[in-house]
């Protein structure tokens, strides 16, 4: 029996789709805020997320990037933003399907059994580099031609983040929020310490990164 979290802020929608969803033999978690949908995602690790945007605490974008950092499960955006470009924008963002509120419940669950068949994504060959440093995520271990360079816990945090979403922007609340806690959000002075921090140590040349990028007002991403 496939495990579905729900995410969704209208009561009455969320027990529809409870009701609907346990109808057709699934075991169903719900969370009714961005917040809860993180913390529920980490601990009980769904096997397919169905998320709307339209959340009271957070931006939707925000949540779907970091449920995308804690899950390897597929995940189902319900929307009621039509426009192209938002669809791209949660594609981009971790998104493996994106469905426009009104939506039929048939159609819905038939994508749902979709991007349930799919195989799993495949798991990393080769740790990530940056630089002449190969990170080992698992061991927490920068190791160059040198020997390896050591990274405090926080840094580790912020890296590990980065390097779960590959190419991908990150965004500073984001960051803040997993990594100090969501009263943390609006110190973004943070970020530039630590990121420099990091740099420092491990890029090449740290005024020119190559791997450690900053998106001004937006983020960071790590390219590969």
């Amino acid at each position: 029996m496939s495990r579905i979290l729900l995410v969704d802020d209208d009561p009455l929608l969320l027990q529809t789709l409870r009701i609907n969803l346990r109808a057709r033999q699934y075991a169903v978690i719900t969370a009714s805020s961005g917040q809860e949908a993180l913390d529920t995602a980490a601990r009980e690790q769904p096997d397919a997320v169905l998320l709307d945007l339209g959340l009271p605490d957070f931006k939707g974008l925000d949540v779907l990037q970091g449920l995308r950092a804690c899950l390897d499960s597929p995940i189902i955006v319900l929307s009621g933003r039509t426009e192209p470009e938002e669809v791209i924008r949660a594609l981009d963002a971790g998104a493996d399907d994106y469905v426009t509120k009104p939506f039929d419940p048939d159609e819905l669950f038939a994508r749902l059994r979709a991007v349930l068949r799919r195989p799993p994504r495949l798991v990393r060959e080769h740790n990530p580099r940056i630089g002449e440093y190969e990170i080992d995520t698992d061991a927490t271990t920068a190791t160059g031609p040198d020997g390896t360079v050591r990274l405090t816990p926080t840094e580790w945090k912020i890296l590990t983040l980065l390097l779960a979403n590959p190419g991908h922007l990150v965004s500073g609340r984001q960051i803040l929020r997993e990594v100090w806690g969501p009263t943390a959000e609006k110190q973004r002075h943070y970020l530039r310490v630590y990121l420099a921090g990091l740099r420092r140590k491990l890029e090449p040349d740290p005024a020119h990164p190559r791997h450690l990028i900053t998106e001004a007002g937006m983020g960071y991403r790590y390219e590969p």
